[in-house]
């Protein structure tokens, strides 16, 4: 009995580690000091792959990477690390997370770090850039074809989206009925006017998409 509760407690903590959000109905992401400890979980490493996942995404050094729907800067801080002469532009929506990355970027002495406030709608990034990366967030914008047609703009020539999120399957996660299936997913973004670029098969409980406009 312990053990299976202990299992069933782990398995809620991985699943509430991956909620990294644009918008969501049933959670509010406003606490950043209680989130940071379930976001930035080490736990978390052993099936979201970080650092496999950015070097995957095969960005050039100088490259200009927005982290949408960056949360407490999981994924931030590690392009940062991984490509020092990078900016990286870690965008959310609650005020309190946004000043949240900027006092973990001051803290962590990561100055190529940027935090940028969104909106539901929009990820308002203040300049163009090589790569959007969204990883658990595709499920929680509520306007999809909207949001990514208007994203369509912030991206450089040659630039691409990333979209990493749980597969239907996946032990983690939003509840079955909240997850999109990557079909689904790469219809929408053709409907945007992007083309599938690039599939990455190496995550066990999501799928990992690259798009770039058409």
């Amino acid at each position: 009995m312990r053990k299976s509760v202990t299992v069933t407690l782990l398995s809620l903590l991985a699943g509430l580690a991956s909620a990294q959000a644009v918008h969501d109905h049933h959670h509010r992401f406003d606490d950043a000091e209680k989130w940071a400890h379930i976001f930035d979980d080490p736990k978390r490493d052993e099936w979201q792959k970080p650092h496999e996942l950015i070097r995957a995404l095969a960005l050039p050094e100088a490259a200009v990477v927005a982290d949408v729907g960056a949360g407490t800067g999981y994924f931030s801080v590690r392009l940062a690390r991984m490509l020092p002469r990078a900016r990286i532009l870690a965008a959310d929506v609650e005020p309190n997370m946004v000043r949240h990355l900027a006092q973990r970027a001051k803290r962590e002495k990561l100055a190529n770090i940027f935090a940028v406030q969104s909106a539901p709608d929009d990820a308002r990034l203040p300049e163009k850039v090589d790569l959007a990366l969204l990883v658990d967030v595709y499920h929680h914008i509520e306007d999809r074809g909207r949001y990514f047609a208007r994203l369509k703009d912030a991206l450089r020539p040659g630039g691409r989206v990333a979209i990493v999120d749980f597969t239907l399957d996946s032990r983690y996660g939003p509840p079955p009925r909240a997850r999109i299936a990557p079909d689904r997913v790469k219809a929408e973004l053709a409907a945007a006017g992007y083309a599938l670029a690039e599939q990455h098969d190496f995550l066990p409980e999501q799928y990992f998409l690259v798009f770039r406009p058409r």
